[in-house]
């Protein structure tokens, strides 16, 4: 085994340790209620998430480490895959490490790629679908549009943005003139075709209920208002810098400039395979940040072909920043898991968004539980999606948890049955009554239910009596870990 094969089996074990030992976010517990009701697709995203937690949780059970668990897997496959294209595209300098080290250098696959969030099996099959155009560029065998087609099937059935997957591909086969001769391929629309069928489940499932994901997440793409303004596009820029951290950022940019200047100058067909991948994404996102915000983890798919093209393209000066990068890399990625599974640095909230996120929940769900016991509550409701979820995966066996909120309708779900008294909790951050009809304060000698991690608050809740009824709101019955 290599230095370098050998480095990224200990960065994934010490990936999977922390998976399980570090608590779960809300999002991910969300995910996990998907994962127990499998469907082509949800309101937020497609279905590969909830693919991939089940597939985890019935290796290991439903928890961290089973919810978390082909995460890392996956990323360590989307590196080896990442490290086989560089080679593949660049022979003579054989890049390939040093592309897969500063990828999983990034914080968006070093912290990221441990997090169960639609993300993670995205990179996983856009590595892949890259990779595959890389043995089409090499090989010349058509096939590959086959498995390139597959591949973006996969990762389209992860989240929406793969379609700049398509795009990347159209345009290296408009501007790489070696590339020019798959127009008369058959395979190549073959691919298209594959593509299509591996997604079209989604596209039923839209269509059967009036097309709620598309509409929720085609209203996120544009702008919001006419004009420009520069106060999202700083906050891109920043994001990136993060989350790739500054030095991997940097070398990233500088070997996409070489890389094009490649394609340009000498029609490098490998080169411009890169800057087909990552150009038209970031002219999306920059356009789109200059009207409305661009959430930092979108621009996540344009680092595997830009890491190639930092590995493969470096500039001379630069050379010497690259085992510092890698350095802070790691780094960074450690404080960031010691922080989420011991939280050393006893931080507020404002300043620690792993206590806001991950913070306190096993207490916390005691403490609900021993409300519910108190007030002779028959079950738990919450409107938010994720505090529902996070209680419907921590609280006892046999305790129903209901969820108030549209989005539950699109869910093969039970209804709650008229006439039962439960109790829902509602966090603070909230300053409207609860939507539950008839709703009571139920009044506390302590005051709030508060989730706390080593004494510093995370938030606060209050506590509402409640009745099922007909005719309430949109109301589903969460499922409940196997016993």
């Amino acid at each position: 085994m290599s230095a370098w094969g050998a480095a990224l089996l200990a960065v994934t074990a010490l990936r999977l340790v922390v998976a399980a030992i570090t608590p779960l976010a809300p999002d991910e517990a969300y995910y996990w209620v998907w994962s127990r009701v499998l469907q082509p697709g949800y309101l937020d995203h497609p279905p590969m998430i909830a693919v991939f937690i089940r597939a985890g949780t019935l290796l290991a059970g439903e928890t961290a480490f089973g919810i978390r668990l082909l995460g890392p897997i996956g990323i360590a496959l989307a590196s080896l895959a990442l490290a086989d294209a560089a080679n593949r595209l660049f022979p003579a300098q054989r890049p390939g490490a040093w592309a897969a080290a500063l990828f999983n250098a990034t914080l968006v696959v070093g912290v990221g790629g441990i997090l169960a969030t639609p993300d993670t099996p995205l990179l996983v099959f856009w590595c892949a679908a890259l990779w595959a155009l890389a043995r089409l560029h090499t090989d010349g065998d058509g096939r590959w549009w086959l498995a390139f087609g597959l591949f973006c099937g996969l990762a389209l059935l992860s989240k929406y943005t793969a379609v700049l997957l398509g795009a990347g591909a159209v345009a290296w086969l408009l501007m790489s003139r070696p590339a020019w001769r798959w127009w008369r391929d058959w395979r190549l629309y073959a691919g298209g075709v594959l593509a299509a069928v591996v997604f079209a489940p989604v596209i039923l499932w839209n269509a059967a209920h009036d097309w709620a994901s598309f509409a929720k997440q085609g209203g996120r793409a544009g702008v919001d208002a006419p004009g420009v303004t520069f106060r999202f596009l700083g906050e891109l820029i920043g994001s990136q810098f993060g989350l790739a951290t500054p030095l991997v950022f940097i070398l990233c940019v500088a070997g996409l400039g070489l890389a094009v200047a490649a394609w340009w100058r000498r029609g490098d067909a490998g080169a411009g395979l890169l800057a087909a991948m990552v150009l038209p994404g970031t002219a999306i996102f920059l356009w789109q940040a200059t009207g409305s915000r661009v959430q930092g983890n979108w621009p996540a798919i344009l680092y595997p072909a830009a890491c190639i093209a930092a590995a493969s393209f470096t500039p001379r000066r630069l050379l010497g920043w690259r085992r510092p990068a890698l350095a802070l890399g790691a780094v960074l990625a450690l404080g960031a898991y010691i922080q989420s599974a011991f939280a050393p640095l006893p931080l507020p909230r404002r300043q620690d968004p792993t206590l806001a996120r991950l913070g306190g929940w096993d207490d916390f769900a005691a403490a609900v539980e021993a409300e519910r016991r108190r007030i002779g509550a028959g079950f738990v409701a919450a409107e938010e999606y994720g505090l529902a979820s996070q209680l419907a995966l921590r609280l006892p066996p046999g305790v129903p948890v209901m969820a108030l909120n549209p989005r539950w309708t699109l869910f093969n779900l039970p209804r709650p049955i008229p006439g039962v008294t439960g109790m829902l909790v509602q966090s603070e951050r909230r300053d409207s009554a609860p939507d539950w009809p008839e709703a009571e304060p139920v009044r506390r000698i302590e005051g709030s239910l508060v989730r706390a991690r080593h004494g510093i608050e995370a938030e606060r809740y209050r506590v509402f009596r409640v009745e099922t009824r007909p005719g309430q709101p949109p109301t589903a019955i969460l499922p409940r870990p196997a016993p």
